[in-house]
């Protein structure tokens, strides 16, 4: 690649990880070539759709998704190493818009960002359940109700981002409180199934 291609690229993505963050995964991308001063053709060349660009900007993110979930694995109480977990992802999201839409997407074209994703997800069953096998989670929880979280916290930062910015936090709190083994009074319904959830992130943000 020429050295002003090279620089072309990196603008690009500079002005995307900037755009993405602020307006989402859908944000025009003529916005991110016009930050990046290159024109529309330019980030075609480099990116050939939208996929491709949010795969070059999201899978450091979606690795460092994964590796929170497997350092929580390695903490002593299996109860702190789940809530850290959860509040460490729900962070995440609240910090980056992008982030925010990629946890709660699926990109079955993107290698880059499924495999994290498959890796994180891997580490979230294991973490779920080594706290629930404590006695700490309430043993009707599953891993699909954890990405339920994430939904319902990506909900709450779309709808509070600017007129109340930490009120994910006591979302946070409050479903972390009720999932513990000593709240669970009440049967719940069934959780989704894994084949429902995962068709549900298929349909949230279809790239076109």
């Amino acid at each position: 690649m020429r050295k002003d291609a090279e620089r072309n690229r990196a603008r690009i993505v500079a002005a995307a990880r900037e755009v993405f963050s602020d307006r989402g995964l859908e944000a025009p991308l003529e916005e991110i070539a016009r930050r990046a001063g290159v024109n529309i053709a330019t980030l075609y060349r480099r990116f050939p759709d939208r996929a491709a660009l949010v795969e070059a900007i999201l899978t450091e993110k979606m690795t460092a998704f994964a590796e929170a979930a497997e350092r929580a694995l390695a903490a002593e109480d299996p109860w702190e190493g789940f809530s850290a977990c959860v509040e460490d992802i729900c962070a995440m999201q609240a910090a980056d818009q992008g982030v925010t839409e990629a946890f709660t997407t699926c990109f079955p074209s993107s290698a880059g960002l499924e495999e994290p994703r498959a890796r994180a997800l891997g580490a979230l069953g294991a973490l779920v359940a080594r706290a629930r096998d404590a006695g700490a989670l309430r043993a009707d929880f599953t891993v699909q109700d954890l990405l339920l979280f994430l939904m319902a916290n990506a909900g709450v930062l779309r709808a509070t981002r600017d007129a109340a910015p930490d009120a994910w936090r006591r979302l946070v709190g409050f479903l972390l409180s009720a999932c513990r083994a000593e709240a669970a009074g009440t049967l719940l319904p069934p959780a989704p199934t894994a084949d429902e959830l995962h068709q549900a992130m298929l349909a949230v943000h279809p790239f076109k």
